[in-house]
């Protein structure tokens, strides 16, 4: 008899510390939570292709946009050309993102050649 309260006493006192504790299965990476999530990383990549300038380097766009969603790149007439895709825009909500719901931004030979719809068909 003596154990068992000694027992119920060492798991009542145990089960104190673990007050609080909380399990976080996955890290919400692969869809979106919730609507705040994807229109706040949609109002920001659009605030900021609206500070990019035409010439800018790869990096300073990259430190800028921050990671694209999507990339492309290929050589054309010997010029290195890159695509970025940012998310701007829902179109589907099934939480995930694809291209259509993205803003490309064209580099070619290290150098901000152009961004949008206008700029990828040129390439």
């Amino acid at each position: 008899m003596k154990a068992k309260l000694l027992a119920i006493a060492f798991f009542g006192v145990s089960s104190l510390g673990l007050t609080g504790c909380v399990v976080n299965v996955g890290d919400g990476d692969g869809e979106w939570d919730n609507n705040e999530k994807w229109e706040k990383v949609q109002t920001k990549n659009r605030t900021n292709l609206a500070s990019l300038d035409l010439g800018m380097s790869m990096d300073q766009v990259k430190v800028l946009m921050g990671t694209a969603d999507f990339s492309e790149a290929y050589l054309q007439d010997s010029k290195e050309v890159h695509v970025l895709f940012y998310r701007t825009q829902r179109v589907k909500g099934d939480g995930k993102t694809t291209k259509n719901e993205c803003t490309p931004v064209v580099i070619s030979n290290d150098r901000l050649v152009g961004w949008g719809e206008t700029a990828y068909s040129k390439i």
